[in-house]
């Protein structure tokens, strides 16, 4: 065993002492684009349920969200991985290992398989929005994450331009025919900013759903915050991950829509001008992760990044200008 999982076992066997004498085998997750470090311990004889180590550092600000988010989404019914043991001090959080399934991992499979894992995806997304920001306290809302207003929307267009625009596609963003699109950002953050808000996952992509028995359960919340229930589904029906058509994804809308009791010609509106606005901050994402932080895995997805951009751009004509950063 590599020193630094002997180091993490004993750590673990000090907040459970029961199993000091139980052998285990430490594997470490590798995945996503985070700076937090996660572990599986897989205890033999099943002594104790396998269980995941999360460490995290104080780098980001959403870090040690995580716990409150987690027990603030408990509360309301969401599934969520249960928290078995919390070391502040040492960053570090014991949690319930929800298995090795996630949405991403059937994203080859028939439609016909795929759309119920997606209901129950949505179904727990409903959990989230039906919180309206307008029902918390100050002091609820000050213990998320900073809310969807229009500054953060503008933080990540100017994300997307500065990591993507100009770094990856080496565009002046600032030239004369950017005019109109440099407008378009201006009325899309506006028009965002001035609607009401909800509960949101914030990174809500397949990744960050597993499966067990049939039922979804979310991870990697810690952004939890108020802002706009299409965003969230936004994330998870243009996600640059998987391939979802036009019509499945119209589908899931419909389900989504009625779930809510939402006009779905309302939502659509909507949802496509969330759409923008997530694959533009994922692009500029994807472009300082692979320039920036040496995570060269992630350009493989621009491709699809773009391409989802430009259809929504499609789907939704005040976004057309939008077309001139990128194509």
């Amino acid at each position: 065993m590599p020193p630094e999982h002997e180091a993490l076992l004993i750590l673990t066997r000090q907040q459970f002492p029961a199993l000091e004498d139980v052998p285990c085998r430490v594997e470490p997750i590798l995945k996503g684009g985070s700076d937090r470090h996660f572990y599986r311990f897989i205890w033999e004889g099943q002594a104790h349920p396998d269980m995941i180590l999360m460490v995290y550092t104080m780098a980001r600000r959403d870090n040690p969200k995580f716990v409150p988010a987690t027990r603030r989404l408990a509360a309301l019914g969401v599934n969520v991985p249960a928290i078995y043991a919390f070391d502040e001090q040492r960053l570090c959080v014991w949690l319930e290992d929800l298995g090795r399934d996630d949405l991403h991992a059937h994203r080859e499979e028939p439609w016909a398989s795929r759309r119920p894992l997606y209901e129950a995806t949505l179904r727990e997304a409903a959990k989230l929005h039906s919180v309206k920001a307008a029902s918390l306290t100050s002091a609820e809302l000050s213990a998320l994450e900073p809310e969807f207003d229009e500054a953060l929307y503008e933080w990540e267009q100017s994300y997307f331009i500065e990591h993507f625009v100009r770094g990856v596609l080496r565009r002046n963003s600032e030239a004369t025919e950017q005019t109109e699109a440099r407008q378009t950002l201006l009325e899309l953050r506006q028009r965002l900013a001035r609607r009401p808000r909800c509960l949101v996952h914030r990174d809500f992509q397949s990744q960050n759903v597993l499966l067990r028995e049939g039922t979804a359960w979310l991870v990697d919340y810690q952004g939890l915050r108020a802002g706009l229930a299409e965003y969230d589904l936004a994330s998870l029906l243009y996600d640059p991950y998987v391939t979802i058509s036009r019509s499945e994804r119209g589908e899931l809308l419909q389900y989504y829509a009625e779930l809510r009791g939402i006009p779905l010609s309302e939502l659509r509106k909507v949802f496509f001008q969330c759409a923008a606005q997530r694959l533009m901050q994922a692009l500029g994402a994807y472009g300082n992760l692979s320039r920036n932080q040496g995570k060269t895995q992630f350009e493989q997805h621009i491709p699809a990044g773009l391409k989802n951009l430009a259809s929504v751009c499609e789907e939704a004509p005040e976004l057309e200008p939008l077309r001139s950063l990128f194509l």
